[in-house]
């Protein structure tokens, strides 16, 4: 139930300047307003100098650190920082976690929880980042964030950070083909960004609905003038740039096909697909004669239904590396949360193609009998 703003602010401002305190994250922004910062992150820290609260801000392009004394210095920063027109509070003290939603309307939705005790290692200045993404982030309050969901999403940015280079353009311009509900959108988003570079991003889903619904998220994100959708087709979606970097998870079938083959058509530097359903090679196993002495690999529905996945996404790597491309394929989370955890993560590095790989991929393809719809694509 909605509750009178000033009055959630009041309980906010208590939590802020407890000692209890452990860690806070203001971000997104009200409707018709926009804060001065992008983010802020609040947290005790022990110091030399003795106990501090840090405040952690980002105005979009570099994050601003600074470490205020306990009392009026405090009181008087965090005040500030409530004048702010945040959309989202996320607090969190050593017996209590409260999240905060500012409405359109200007009320706020606030959700109560116990936390579990924090340990003294938590005021470490140096502590280890156990999240690419913190649990905290005001993007899981507005996407919805169970345990699976964040494990995903953090699994998914660890593949990501192992794919980028130390040093990366700015502005680095991404795209997410088939993004679908985006969360993975705004998680590469808010993990990039909070490298310190500029980061641009397009979403592209064939329902309108999406981008409709998507589009709004940006906006209570704060990050409208960054992250934008269209609706579209994988292979016709018009985009305002050539990407850096191409995503696509778990687009359909050859869906994934169609991103890789954009993905090799723009250069892209970097390319990440998490492949759905393969539908397309196991239909052409269906109709030849396996050679031999591998007829049992697809005599049976279901053998077939699994040998066609590995052949279709090995297929896919020897296309991308027959392009100029470094790749690996990888498990990027574990099996018991999703089915379809394959990764393929692959590098430009515009290296002709060897003889030997040419060869090896002619003869797999006709040996069995299959053309690839990446290969279609590409030619």
């Amino acid at each position: 139930m909605p509750q009178p703003l000033a009055d959630v602010l009041a309980e906010v401002r208590t939590l802020l300047l407890d000692p209890a305190l452990t860690r806070a994250v203001a971000a997104g922004r009200r409707r018709g307003q926009t804060p001065s910062v992008t983010r802020a992150e609040l947290r005790p820290v022990a110091l030399k100098g003795g106990p501090k609260l840090q405040i952690v801000t980002d105005d979009g392009s570099r994050p601003f650190t600074r470490n205020v004394t306990p009392g009026d210095e405090a009181a008087a920063a965090v005040d500030e920082l409530l004048a702010e027109p945040f959309g989202n509070w996320h607090v969190e003290t050593s017996s209590a976690t409260v999240q905060v939603r500012i409405t359109k309307k200007g009320d706020a939705l606030v959700h109560r929880s116990s936390s579990a005790p924090a340990s003294a290692a938590s005021l470490s200045h140096d502590r280890a980042k156990q999240w690419l993404l913190d649990p905290g982030d005001p993007l899981f309050s507005v996407i919805g964030g169970n345990a699976a969901k964040r494990r995903q999403v953090d699994a998914f940015l660890r593949a990501l950070a192992a794919t980028l280079p130390d040093t990366l353009p700015s502005p680095l311009r991404v795209v997410d083909l088939g993004c679908g509900n985006a969360y993975l959108t705004f998680a590469a988003y808010r993990y990039l960004a909070g490298l310190g570079v500029s980061v641009q991003v397009v979403g592209v889903d064939v329902r309108e609905d999406q981008r409709v619904r998507n589009t709004a998220v940006a906006a209570e994100l704060g990050c409208s003038a960054d992250v934008s959708f269209v609706a579209g087709t994988i292979s016709e979606a018009s985009l305002p740039f050539t990407p850096d970097l191409v995503l696509a998870l778990h687009a359909c079938d050859t869906a994934t096909d169609d991103a890789l083959a954009r993905a090799v058509q723009w250069d892209a530097g970097w390319v990440l697909a998490a492949p759905c359903c393969h539908h397309d090679i196991a239909a052409q196993l269906k109709g030849s004669p396996a050679p031999a002495p591998f007829g049992e690999l697809s005599r049976h529905a279901i053998m077939r239904e699994r040998f066609a996945d590995v052949l279709t996404d090995s297929l896919r790597a020897s296309l991308l590396r027959l392009n100029g491309y470094k790749v690996e394929v990888v498990e990027f989370i574990d099996s018991a949360h999703t089915p379809r955890n394959l990764l393929l993560r692959a590098r430009r590095t515009g290296a002709a193609p060897t003889e030997a790989q040419r060869t090896e991929y002619e003869t797999l393809t006709s040996q069995w009998y299959v053309t690839p719809a990446l290969e279609k694509l590409l030619s």
